[in-house]
């Protein structure tokens, strides 16, 4: 399998903390090879044409925007 590279878009609220730690723990409890990025430049967030945050963005691939994902779904969405 190759290496994930996974970015979580927001500007530091806690929506987009608590989906960075919720990556983080996924990543870390399962042995997923991934880069974690947070990309909190609004630039950088809107190129991307999401309005609201957070955004899980797996290799390249929005996943998940305007919400917290669950632990399951984001196990999910890593397996592939």
């Amino acid at each position: 399998m190759s290496k994930k590279v996974i970015k979580i878009l927001g500007t530091g609220c806690p929506k987009c903390k608590r989906t960075t730690a919720l990556v983080e723990e996924v990543v870390g409890e399962n042995n997923i090879d991934a880069d974690i990025i947070k990309v909190e430049d609004i630039m950088d967030i809107m190129e991307y044409n999401v309005l609201s945050t957070p955004v899980l963005v797996i290799d390249e691939k929005i996943t998940v925007k305007g919400r917290v994902p669950s632990k399951d779904e984001v196990v999910e969405l890593l397996k592939d």
